[in-house]
C-alpha cells in the first residue's frame, strides 16, 4: 500500500527570492510537506496586490543557498501565486504561505503588504493561506517565527477555513522562551502620518520619497498591533469578501427612492 502524499506548499514573499526570510520559511516548511518556492526575483515590499499585465512575465530557475531549485519571477508577489498555482506546481497545492516577512503587518499594513496579498490570492484561488511576518529589522530571531510558521501550517493542514478566508501572522521578534503565547484577534489601527521628503535632483527639479512617514498606533486591546506588542504571537483572519454587508442593508432604501 502506497503512502499517503505529503501536503504541497507554496511558498512566496514580496522580499524578493534571495531574502533571509523565505529561506528560513522554507526549510521549515520542508519538515512538514513537499515545497515549491516562486518568488520575485528583486525586493517588492509595498506593493499590495499589484499584478503584471503589460510587460511579459518570466520565471528563472535558480538555485539558494541549500542548493534547492526555486523560481525566481520578475513580476510581483500574486504573480507569483498565479504562476505557481497554474503553471509550476504539479498539482494544486494544499497550502500558500508569504514570508517570512521582515518587519510587522499589522493595522494599515495589510493594506499595502505584498506578503498579505500572497495569501489573498491563494485565498482567491480557493487555497488554504497565511502570511507571517517577523516583526522588527534588526537581528532578527528567525528560530521563532520558524517554529511558529511550522505549527501553524500543520494546524492550518487540518483545518478548514470558510472560502475567501486566509490568516495574517504576526511574530514578536523574541527568543522562543520569551513568547507569551498566541491570540486570535482582529486588525488593530495603525496608520502612517507626515509628509513626503521633497528633494531636488542634479538639475533642481522637484521629486517626492515616501518611506519617511511616521507609524502610529492606537493602543486598543485584543488587536493584532496592540498584543503583538505585548509578545503576543498575533493570527488575524482576513477576508477577500471586502463588501460592508451592514452598510449594504443600510443602504437598500437608496434603490426604491432613486430619481434623476
Amino acid at each position: 500500500m502506497m503512502g499517503r502524499k505529503r501536503p504541497l506548499i507554496l511558498l512566496s514573499n514580496d522580499d524578493g527570492v534571495h531574502s533571509e526570510g523565505l529561506l528560513h520559511l522554507k526549510r521549515a516548511i520542508k519538515e512538514v510537506g513537499e515545497v515549491l518556492v516562486v518568488a520575485p526575483d528583486r525586493p517588492r515590499s509595498s506593493c499590495s496586490h499589484a499584478i503584471t499585465l503589460h510587460k511579459p512575465l518570466r520565471v528563472f530557475e535558480w538555485r539558494d543557498a541549500d542548493g534547492d531549485l526555486v523560481y525566481a519571477c520578475n513580476g510581483m508577489p500574486a504573480d507569483c501565486v498565479v504562476l505557481g498555482i497554474r503553471v509550476l506546481c504539479p498539482r494544486l497545492p494544499d497550502l500558500a504561505i508569504g514570508g517570512i516577512n521582515v518587519g510587522p503587518n499589522v493595522g494599515d499594513d495589510v493594506i499595502y503588504s505584498g506578503t498579505v496579498a500572497v495569501a489573498r490570492e491563494a485565498a482567491l484561488h480557493g487555497i488554504k493561506a497565511f502570511a507571517i511576518s517577523l516583526a522588527d529589522f534588526n537581528d532578527l530571531h528567525y528560530e521563532t517565527a520558524f517554529r511558529v510558521a511550522q505549527w501553524l501550517t500543520k494546524r492550518l493542514i487540518a483545518t478548514r477555513l470558510p472560502e475567501g478566508v486566509f490568516l495574517n501572522v504576526n511574530v514578536p521578534n523574541l527568543p522562543m522562551k520569551s513568547l507569551k503565547g498566541l491570540r486570535v484577534v482582529r486588525r488593530g489601527r495603525k496608520r502612517y502620518e507626515g509628509l513626503p521628503e521633497q528633494r531636488h535632483d542634479p538639475q533642481g527639479r522637484l521629486y517626492f520619497w515616501r518611506g519617511s512617514e511616521r507609524p502610529v498606533v492606537e493602543p486598543i486591546p485584543d488587536t493584532d498591533a496592540t498584543e503583538l506588542a505585548n509578545g503576543f504571537v498575533t493570527v488575524t483572519p482576513l477576508s477577500v469578501e471586502l463588501t460592508d454587508l451592514t452598510t449594504l442593508e443600510a443602504l437598500r432604501h437608496w434603490e426604491a427612492e432613486f430619481r434623476l
